[in-house]
């Protein structure tokens, strides 16, 4: 069997697993779900009509949501090739994993780094079912999931331990998830026990949704969403989200838009700021 015949059979294999488990799943299409909203924003086709709705009474009040979420992803690329190429980082936890589209963590990191090992986490089980599916890995490098909250920082930890190495530096990925956590010193306690258990050279990197950029407009969106019976948000303003950074060294330019961190040399002018902040920082 030639390269290409194995690699279809592969392409195959993956897809009636990808098939099964999610016929085996309860998926309630009644209620708006956060991972196929957002996989809906991003162009995946992951998502119900519920979830369109949603999204398209959210953009009614707040037009720039889809820029925000295109911004979130930009984001999340420069981050990681900044680690992988720069900061020689090959290990990556990503927590809050959502529906797999374009430009995954693993994604960026192997095409930098074709040996770097990552671990995906989330709390649901269709999320997790496409991941398994979706989510592959270079021969070289590794990908694992962990089905998990992160609420659990003991099991993400512990699961995790079987693809990455905890005395090596790890590139914590935290984008769009804190916001699910409304208890600011809950929220905080969980990035500290996450990083406590990093070495040296670690980095955090978070987005977050604000309410510094388009306030009014941004509140009454969350008011939408919070009502609409998905899991509650909350938003930050910039020195609550510097203070999940409290003891590392946080990365020029600071938690800014995500859009205005470290925007790529081939864009045009000056981008636009969006109502997710991000940042970089490093464990000492």
């Amino acid at each position: 069997m030639n390269l290409e015949a194995v690699r279809n059979k592969s392409v195959l294999a993956a897809s009636d697993v990808h098939a099964t488990a999610v016929r085996e799943l309860k998926i309630n299409t009644t209620v708006v779900h956060s991972a196929r909203f957002w996989n809906y924003l991003l162009g995946g086709r992951d998502n119900y009509a519920v979830d369109r709705a949603a999204a398209e009474a959210i953009l009614r009040v707040i037009p720039s949501l889809r820029d925000t979420v295109r911004a979130e992803r930009s984001f999340l690329v420069r981050a990681v090739q900044y680690l992988a190429s720069k900061a020689g980082i090959r290990q990556f936890l990503d927590i809050g994993t959502g529906l797999p589209t374009a430009s995954n963590t693993h994604e960026v990191a192997q095409l930098v780094a074709p040996e770097s090992r990552i671990v995906y986490v989330d709390n649901d089980p269709l999320i997790m079912a496409h991941a398994r599916a979706l989510l592959t890995s270079t021969p070289e490098g590794a990908t694992d999931y962990v089905h998990a909250d992160i609420r659990e920082p003991d099991v993400i930890l512990a699961e995790a331990a079987r693809t990455l190495d905890f005395t090596q530096p790890v590139g914590l990925m935290l984008l769009g998830i804190l916001n699910f956590i409304p208890d600011t010193a809950q929220a905080r306690a969980i990035v500290h026990q996450l990083l406590a258990a990093l070495p040296s050279g670690s980095y955090l990197v978070i987005s977050h949704p604000t309410p510094e950029i388009d306030g009014a407009a941004m509140t009454e969106a969350m008011r939408l969403w919070n009502e609409s019976g998905a899991a509650p948000i909350v938003s930050r303003r910039r020195q609550e989200l510097i203070s999940f950074f409290d003891g590392l060294e946080l990365l020029e330019p600071g938690v800014v838009s995500c859009s205005l961190w470290r925007p790529g040399s081939s864009e045009i002018g000056v981008p636009a700021p969006v109502f997710h902040f991000s940042g970089v920082g490093q464990k000492p």
